[in-house]
Formats: structure tokens, sequence, C-alpha cells
């Protein structure tokens, strides 16, 4: 996979279950500073889970010289389109590209595969979040465009208690 100057890409391993829920956690805490301090309080994803994205190899992480884990993006192919199911780096690894370079290692494995669509859910008003994908070349999705499973994923959000009202489906059209 790609290198971005000191981080590479990679498909995560097995041993990356527990860097990834951690890396996940610390990215979380962010949210405090926007107000959303219940993202902050609500758990990491379960063990079994991340083993089980590790498994299906749809979560690719970011790797520094070091040999750490430092971001992750997880992801869901569907049958015409690959949902971003979460992407974190470590604040500590903030503002170098690897978020966008995360979203390109799935844009790369969406077209070795014929599919030319990435979705997403986000926060709108999180500059992280909304208006990050936005320079990242994803557009907004109304809501009379989304389909059966995006109403699907929208409801379910709202099962685990996701204010969908601050939340916004986005999408880039690869060429």
């Amino acid at each position: 996979m790609q290198q971005l100057a000191d981080v590479t890409f990679r498909l995560a391993a097995p041993g990356d279950a527990e860097t990834v829920r951690t890396i996940e956690f610390e990215a979380s805490l962010r949210f405090v500073s926007v107000g959303m301090s219940g993202i902050a309080d609500a758990p990491p994803m379960s063990l079994a889970f991340v083993e089980r994205k590790i498994a299906a190899q749809e979560l690719i992480v970011a790797v520094n010289a070091e040999g750490t884990c430092v971001g992750f993006v997880m992801f869901e192919p569907q049958p015409a389109r690959i949902y971003i199911q979460e992407l974190d780096v470590l604040t500590s690894h903030a503002g170098r590209r690897i978020g966008a370079a995360l979203i390109e290692q799935v844009a790369q494995l969406a077209r070795s595969r014929q599919i030319m669509q990435l979705v997403l859910s986000t926060y709108r008003e999180v500059p992280w979040n909304a208006p990050y994908y936005r320079r990242l070349g994803f557009r907004d999705i109304d809501e009379a465009e989304l389909d059966v499973a995006l109403r699907a994923r929208r409801d379910a959000h709202i099962a685990r208690g996701l204010d969908e009202s601050k939340r916004i489906f986005m999408r880039r059209d690869l060429d």
C-alpha cells in the first residue's frame, strides 16, 4: 500500500485490534471541545467487532516509522459503494494528511473492485467532520436522495442514541 512521508498504510492485522480501540477512544476525546462530551463518554467499539472487521479485511491502518499504528479507517463494502464507517487519527498526528491518505486507500480499493462511490455519515458542524470531508471531495446527500440502506443506517444511528438532526450523509464519486 501507499506511503506518506514517514507513514505507511496496510490492512490491519489481528494484533492491531486493541490499538485501533485506543485510537478510537483518544480521537473521541476531541468532541469535548465542541460540546459533545457524550461521544467522548461512549465506550469504544467492542474488541470482537474490531476483530471481525480485521478478519474481513475492512480496516486499514496508518503506521508510523516506529511501527506504531497512528490512525485507521474502517469501511463496509456494499454492492454499489463502500461505506466509510469510521476514520480516526491520533491527535498527536493530526494535520499531516493521514486521514486524507486513509480515505484515498479506501478509494483505491474501491476502484480496484470497480466501485465508484464512497459514502459516509458524519456531523454537519464539527470542523473535522463534514467540513473536512467536503475538502476531500465529498458532497452532501439530500434527504430525498437517501436510499433504503442509508435510511436503515440512519435508523440504526438513532437507535444507538445519535442525534441525526446534527448529522449528514455524504458521498464522493470516484473517477
